[in-house]
């Protein structure tokens, strides 16, 4: 049974994320993820100004005059929601964990999907794939979705993306738009996002923390990796260790952005520290200019 604090968050998490949803996302949403991809509809006989690159060739040969094909815009889209729920998502020094806002923004997204028509289904991972959802439409189903998110007890305490996008690519033969939501302490993926974003349209969403970046002046503080458990103590009044922590940090996500950029993969980046709107709307806005 789902505990009651679970049911009271995602209750929480529901109302909050309807209601940007209705106000904000909704037509956002729309205007960046319509489908853009035509199906064929039905052949009928050519008219004065039609695209002579439509004609049915088959067709008319057999009738004896002219027929074109007719497309319509592919509507219905699949959204898959990759979500990393590794070890180091149970951190945070703001106001919340990287793991909650992670779950937050599936809600928002996954209503604003069902409110336009869209499936929604759900891969959680860690150094494995610990949890698949089918794609579905409707209010219960996207609860079910967050529940999972928020309710899912990790099994491993490692990040494989590159696993998590192979089990994409064998479960998901559909073109889809994918959130990969992680904070992508992960290597040895990039062949992996290759593949997978030939097929699919992928959204990388990335996820930090301040203290990931910085460290304060506190004396002498003990650290421990989230996900291997390694633990070291470090000096944090010593500037130059302070300079070099948040150079090593930046220099990551450097490359972490390069390398998305070569891969033709959008990436937004949420900071825990501010709210995870502003990212979101900037692009939504940037893709819709892209398309139009």
């Amino acid at each position: 049974m789902i505990p009651k604090e679970i049911l009271k968050k995602v209750k929480r998490i529901e109302i909050q994320t309807r209601g940007l949803v209705n106000d904000v996302f909704s037509g956002e949403y729309h205007s960046v993820f319509k489908g853009r991809g035509m199906e064929f509809s039905e052949v009928r006989e050519y008219t004065v100004g039609d695209d002579v690159r439509t004609i049915d060739w088959n067709v008319t040969a057999r009738m004896g005059h002219p027929f074109v094909k007719i497309f319509e815009e592919e509507r219905e889209l699949t959204v898959m929601l990759v979500v990393d729920v590794s070890s180091s998502g149970a951190f945070g020094t703001v106001a919340q964990m990287k793991g909650e806002i992670a779950a937050e923004i599936c809600a928002l997204l996954a209503f604003s999907a069902i409110k336009n028509n869209d499936k929604v289904g759900l891969i959680i991972f860690s150094e494995e794939v610990e949890k698949f959802v089918a794609p579905k439409k409707g209010k219960s189903h996207v609860l079910r979705v967050i529940r999972e998110v928020l309710y899912h007890q990790p099994r491993g305490s490692r990040t494989d993306i590159g696993q998590a996008l192979e089990y994409l690519s064998k479960v998901t033969r559909r073109r889809s738009v994918v959130f990969l939501i992680s904070d992508f302490l992960s290597t040895g993926y990039e062949r992996a996002l290759q593949i997978a974003n030939k097929r699919h349209d992928i959204v990388a969403i990335s996820l930090s923390d301040p203290r990931e970046f910085e460290l304060p002046g506190a004396g002498f503080i003990e650290l421990e990796d989230a996900e291997t458990h390694e633990s070291f103590l470090v000096d944090t009044n010593d500037s130059g260790i302070r300079r070099a922590f948040s150079k090593r940090a930046h220099q990551g996500k450097e490359a972490r952005e390069k390398l998305l950029r070569s891969m033709n993969v959008d990436y937004i980046h949420i900071d825990t520290a501010r709210s995870y709107i502003e990212p979101l709307i900037r692009f939504f806005r940037m893709r819709a200019k892209r398309f139009r």
